[in-house]
């Protein structure tokens, strides 16, 4: 499953800026950026990021567009704190070594 869910928030200072929350498998990557040609940041996610997550996935799941079953999976994975790199599932094991 790869899905990814964005919108707009305003700031304190009166700003706008776009959130993004990327799920892939059993990972979530927040990111945020402010205007079009500014690049993505990692974003640490309020408790009500999280709830607009789940929000904007459940408007999914009657169009069918994501599973019951990939639903609860965000729901369960919206629940983890962490910064805004992946939170989750830990990833074990290094890898291909390029040495």
């Amino acid at each position: 499953m790869s899905i990814e869910f964005g919108w707009w928030k305003k700031s304190d200072d009166g700003g706008k800026f776009q959130v993004l929350a990327a799920v892939h498998g059993a990972n979530i990557e927040w990111t945020m950026h402010q205007g079009h040609h500014t690049s993505w940041l990692p974003h640490t996610p309020t408790d009500e990021d999280r709830a607009r997550l789940v929000y904007e996935a459940e408007k999914r799941v009657p169009r069918r567009l994501i599973t019951q079953k990939q639903f609860e999976e965000i729901k369960r994975l919206s629940e983890n704190t962490g910064p805004g790199k992946i939170s989750g599932r830990r990833i074990t094991g290094l890898g291909p070594s390029y040495t």
